[in-house]
């Protein structure tokens, strides 16, 4: 048994920074390039391409939980729901302490605008008991309003681009013990100028190891009797929010600590709409059934969701839409605070 543990988590941690790595290196590259070929927006790419990106771990997990079916159901909407309290608490907290700045009110209210009706959204969708084609479609359907809002925001409330401050990134110590593993992979890609074919490569890289990690997950569940919606909410939410979190203390160090936020919040909007939205549309289409939900564990934190997003503009008022340490501090804390919850409710 103390093998079989050992083994999981070795794949899980093994999973998480090869799926940081595939995404960060070559899928968000790969995107970003036929942003730029397509003559896309940066609004555009950022809200569509860019968000999709960094969200496809959590996708794949939505989509392979649900084809697992039973009580993995929940790790789909629990690893979701989890890197969106990741994606708000730690990336904006941590974003906070890289630098200090001052950010545009304009779209930061989009954002929490169709974020808060996307959480309202899916609370609407698991307390009627059972999800119908009718919510997924509203789902879509919404993050297309979202995208078109996107393209058309400044037009509507103008504010000022930021300048890019460039900094160099060195490779943390520990990495130069991984580097047979990222010599290995490097190998599976092409040069940037193929950057199709690595797009390619890098969802069917994606898939696998989202694939590992729910399978790395159940066996911990199982063995060690933890809930896995809990395992969902906690470490799987941490892992596939690896690539959110990096790229925005990337850009924060830029000095665009609003495109790090609006990161993390159009993330979090993929996520509920199209993270869950696609992955519920194949299910009832093919299967030609309705999802049961009735009694799901995920409904708290679905309302930790909403109070998280409303604290966040409360903070912002009170902070006069500066990013600082004292919103990081206050933001870390909430999600220890989350943390303390979710092991004691399921004790």
């Amino acid at each position: 048994m103390i093998l079989l543990i050992t083994g999981a988590v070795v794949a899980l941690l093994l999973s998480f920074y090869l799926l940081n790595e595939v995404t960060e290196n070559f899928f968000i590259p790969s995107l970003d390039t036929i942003s730029h070929k397509t003559k896309m927006s940066d609004d555009a790419a950022g809200a569509t391409l860019m968000a999709a990106g960094s969200s496809a771990p959590e996708l794949f997990i939505s989509i392979i939980a649900i084809l697992y079916g039973g009580d993995n159901f929940e790790i789909g909407v629990g690893t979701i729901v989890g890197s969106a309290l990741f994606n708000l608490l730690v990336i904006i907290g941590a974003v906070a302490f890289v630098r200090n700045s001052q950010i545009a009110w304009q779209p930061m209210f989009r954002d929490m605008l169709f974020y808060t009706i996307s959480i309202g959204m899916l609370y609407w969708a698991f307390q009627s008991g059972i999800i119908t084609i009718f919510h997924v479609f509203a789902f879509v359907g919404l993050y297309v309003l979202y995208v078109v809002a996107v393209l058309n925001w400044k037009k509507i409330f103008p504010f000022e681009k930021v300048e890019i401050i460039e900094e160099e990134e060195d490779d943390p110590n520990w990495k130069k013990y991984l580097r047979p593993i990222d010599y290995i992979l490097e190998k599976l890609f092409a040069a940037e100028k193929y950057y199709v074919f690595n797009f390619f490569v890098s969802v069917i890289l994606i898939a696998l190891l989202s694939w590992v990690l729910v399978e790395s997950a159940v066996v911990i569940s199982d063995a060690m009797g933890i809930p896995k919606y809990v395992i969902a909410l906690t470490v799987l939410a941490f892992g596939t929010s690896i690539p959110d979190m990096i790229s925005s203390i990337i850009v924060a160090k830029q000095g665009r600590g609003g495109m790090a936020i609006s990161n993390a919040l159009g993330s979090n909007i993929f996520d509920i709409l199209i993270g869950l939205g696609l992955p519920w549309i194949v299910l009832i289409l093919s299967g030609g059934i309705n999802l049961d939900v009735q009694g799901s564990n995920i409904t708290s934190h679905i309302l930790v969701l909403l109070a998280s997003v409303i604290g966040m503009l409360v903070m912002f008022l009170i902070t006069k839409w500066r990013v600082n340490r004292f919103l990081g501090v206050v933001f870390l804390g909430s999600y220890l605070s989350y943390l303390f919850y979710v092991i004691i409710q399921a004790s």
